[in-house]
């Protein structure tokens, strides 16, 4: 790996608004450019937007996908690239077929780079789950990809780590959901309106179990124990009837948070990624340390008849 600048944003998306969506994630990758990022990455369905897919059946859903690489939002992305002369990445859904996925596109000023499909989506059950971990070569680095969900499970980081990958970009839209985990739940909507005169009131809300707090119990080791750098974006405000709080974050191989974003609405933060953080790095370690002879209970077989189950926490009604 090289040393090299990357961005992480969050935005206010609007629901099934893809041309408001590209225009944002156009003036956010600007900024990120002028501050010398090489690649930006911004939110899970960033395009499209997130919570209102649980509403929709089969055919709406479906008018709102498109093909990758071929469609109109992976042209514009490349488009948008191209102007910013930045790498620049966002979800959106992507039809293949009769099978509609939840797929993170990276492109460039050169065109398409990837696609990374969500392996554990739960908002629609008419979206398929991706089949494969991936690691791609960009700008001098090895990048893996893991969305929202597929970043809870330790076995998906450490697999994409084993790959080879050196920083792994976690798109998520996340926070403020309902929970049983003490202190979580959903963020008041007066709150973000009145954000602007009463910034504190949304800020602790932000920063407290239903936010940061909540991350901060578990992305930090996903980083650490791996020996990776995590790129961590996130939807802010609206999505929805829930408020996410934003809080784009990159997190180094140590585990702690290098750069975030303290802003109460749209933003980028852009930080450098030091190759010689990675050398350093205890999990690195802790890969050499390791004894896949011992792990053969991590592949058994579930039982028969019980497939798995991607559960949020809380319930999602079926479209």
């Amino acid at each position: 790996m090289r040393d090299v600048r990357v961005g992480a944003g969050q935005f206010e998306h609007r629901d099934g608004d893809k041309a408001y969506n590209l225009a944002r994630i156009d003036d956010l990758a600007r900024e990120a450019a002028r501050r010398g990022a090489e690649i930006v990455s911004f939110h899970e369905c960033s395009v499209t937007g997130y919570t209102f897919l649980r509403r929709l059946d089969r055919v709406a859903l479906g008018r709102l996908a498109e093909p990758v690489p071929d469609g109109p939002s992976t042209a514009a992305l490349i488009q948008l690239a191209r102007r910013r002369g930045i790498v620049v990445m966002a979800g959106l859904i992507e039809a293949d077929g009769d099978r509609l996925y939840k797929t993170y596109v990276t492109v460039g000023p050169e065109g398409f780079i990837s696609r990374f499909r969500k392996l554990h989506p739960f908002i629609n059950r008419h979206i398929a789950p991706g089949d494969a971990h991936q690691v791609t070569e960009l700008r001098g680095m090895r990048a893996g990809f893991l969305v929202c969900y597929d970043a809870n499970l330790p076995e998906n980081v450490r697999i994409t780590t084993l790959l080879g990958a050196e920083v792994i970009f976690a798109p998520h839209v996340t926070g403020g959901t309902p929970s049983e985990m003490p202190g979580r739940g959903p963020i008041d909507g007066t709150l973000w309106e009145g954000r602007h005169q009463d910034p504190d009131a949304l800020r602790r809300e932000f920063d407290g179990p239903k936010g940061r707090a909540w991350l901060m119990r578990w992305l930090p080791a996903r980083a650490w124990e791996n020996g990776v750098y995590v790129v961590f974006s996130n939807a802010v405000g609206r999505d929805d009837d829930t408020i996410k709080p934003g809080l784009a974050m990159v997190l180094d191989p140590f585990g702690e948070v290098q750069a975030e974003s303290r802003a109460l609405g749209d933003d980028v933060v852009v930080t450098e990624l030091k190759a010689d953080k990675l050398e350093r790095a205890p999990g690195r370690r802790y890969l050499r340390a390791r004894r896949p002879e011992l792990y053969a209970k991590l592949v058994e077989p579930r039982p028969a008849g019980q497939p798995a189950v991607t559960e949020p926490g809380w319930k999602v009604d079926p479209a």
